[in-house]
């Protein structure tokens, strides 16, 4: 045991050697990218890791949001993303002390996933370039994630478990939260001209049927169905919830068509019984206890651990 300890302290102290060189001889040794920004334990993270890191979750992004958006996004998590980096190095230390590998066919099927949000595979090596990143960095990168999600589950998921008591307590506790919300279905017909959305209305108020209409003026109709609570633009919600069942609305015009709305049918709202929320509450609780464990997980291996941040 005192053999380890020394080792490690050993090592700690030729990474500070390593630090102070640095210091002293400056950039021309090591280019800007290789400052080491933080250590965790015997391991170096240095400007490229993170610069590297970002650009990953930027690529990982970027099936769900795009230019000033993403951007915008990335900007915001920076603060946090050494932090995220000296957790992960964290994790990744336990993972690789429990002899745990990384399934290849599933770094692969990640890898095919990310690929098949570009056109081609040009487009996809271009944009990874792009980020300063070779196939090889992502490749990494995925097996790190799959390193660590992997001990997390071991160390930590897995030991969470729901009791039916539990479930059954919140319900009783927060019963308002499953209430559901008013709900009403209703048609919608796009027309192309105010003229001809004019006359569809007045034919509808004279007792026309709107799906005889439509299929006269080859329009299609729509069915659709919402609540109160932002699910629609707010022009079309405040003509929805002001109509009675069977009424029609004068048309709104959205853009370059005019709409009309028919109400079908108000679903009043209603109380959710237990049967129908406990998959909702088990959920809600495995997540929340999930959370809990983690950080705890998380704060027990950095007390155990030699971290040391290097940037403001």
């Amino acid at each position: 045991m005192r053999n380890s300890s020394q080792q490690v302290k050993i090592r700690f102290l030729f990474l500070l050697i390593f630090i102070a060189l640095y210091t002293v001889l400056g950039t021309p040794y090591l280019q800007a990218q290789d400052k080491i920004v933080a250590i965790v334990n015997n391991e170096i993270i240095t400007q490229k890791d993170l610069n590297d890191f970002v650009q990953f979750m930027r690529m990982q992004l970027s099936s769900e949001l795009k230019g000033k958006e993403l951007e915008t996004k990335i900007q915001s998590m920076k603060v946090d993303l050494l932090n995220k980096l000296i957790e992960d190095r964290l994790i990744l230390q336990k993972a690789k002390k429990s002899n745990m590998k990384p399934n290849k066919a599933m770094v692969q099927a990640k890898i095919e996933e990310i690929r098949r949000r570009y056109p081609s595979e040009q487009v996809f090596q271009e944009a990874l370039s792009r980020q300063g990143l070779v196939q090889a960095d992502m490749e990494s990168r995925i097996q790190e994630q799959l390193l660590t999600g992997g001990i997390v589950e071991q160390e930590v998921k897995n030991k969470i478990n729901i009791n039916p008591s539990e479930v059954t307590q919140f319900y009783e506790k927060n019963k308002e939260k499953f209430n559901l919300p008013q709900v009403r279905e209703f048609e919608s017909v796009s027309i192309p001209e105010e003229k001809l959305a004019g006359n569809i209305y007045q034919e509808l108020k004279n007792g026309a049927d709107l799906n005889s209409l439509t299929n006269q003026y080859s329009l299609a109709i729509n069915k659709l169905s919402a609540s109160a609570s932002g699910e629609l633009r707010k022009d079309i919600e405040g003509l929805i919830f002001q109509l009675k069942e069977g009424e029609i609305s004068q048309p709104l015009r959205i853009e370059n068509s005019y709409y009309i709305f028919k109400l079908d049918k108000i679903k009043p709202g209603r109380a959710q019984s237990l049967s129908e929320a406990k998959d909702q509450i088990s959920v809600y609780l495995f997540n929340t206890k999930m959370q809990e464990a983690l950080v705890k997980w998380l704060d027990e291996l950095k007390k155990q651990a030699y971290i040391k941040i290097l940037i403001d």
